[in-house]
């Protein structure tokens, strides 16, 4: 996990975002002269074009506690489906990437809020959840529609569309 988050920073870099220390610092084994910034994404070392480019606005978010709920979801101006699961839930790890497709493709009309339910009991129990994965449809702090298990993308498309109104 750590490993993944150091190379997705990595490649979030900018050429600005990595200079040199000044010639001015007391370390002296710097690689690089104070006139030229050491940088190993040069300007003709971009991403290949087979790599996607992501935007930087999220498809879903995880919910950090109660009153974050509150805020992110049952408030929230856009409809909200929300992804209970767990870590140790096989079922949860292949649903949750499928989900986030199946908003992506709404591109901005509905979010997506994760809650990982060992970390938050109290709203799998506010919502009667007995089993993971649970999703939950949710539109102006009502619950439209939900489901238990896995579907298949078709189903998942046409959830996410029930919810969005189309």
């Amino acid at each position: 996990m750590a490993h993944r988050l150091l190379v997705r920073r990595i490649w979030t870099l900018s050429v600005k975002d990595l200079r040199c220390l000044p010639a001015s610092t007391s370390f002296s084994t710097s690689l690089c002269s104070s006139t030229t910034p050491l940088s190993f994404l040069s300007p003709k070392r971009t991403l290949p074009r087979s790599l996607p480019h992501t935007s930087r606005r999220e498809v879903s978010f995880n919910v950090q506690d109660h009153e974050d709920f509150t805020e992110r979801v049952i408030n929230s101006e856009l409809p909200v489906l929300i992804d209970f699961h767990a870590q140790w839930c096989g079922p949860c790890k292949i649903l949750g990437p499928r989900l986030e497709k199946a908003v992506a493709k709404q591109k901005g009309k509905v979010a997506m809020a994760k809650v990982d339910i060992d970390d938050h009991t109290d709203l799998a129990i506010e919502y009667g959840v007995s089993a993971v994965p649970t999703v939950i449809a949710m539109r102006g702090g009502d619950v439209i529609d939900q489901f238990v298990g896995i579907k298949d993308d078709e189903a998942l498309d046409s959830f996410v569309s029930k919810l969005v109104g189309q």
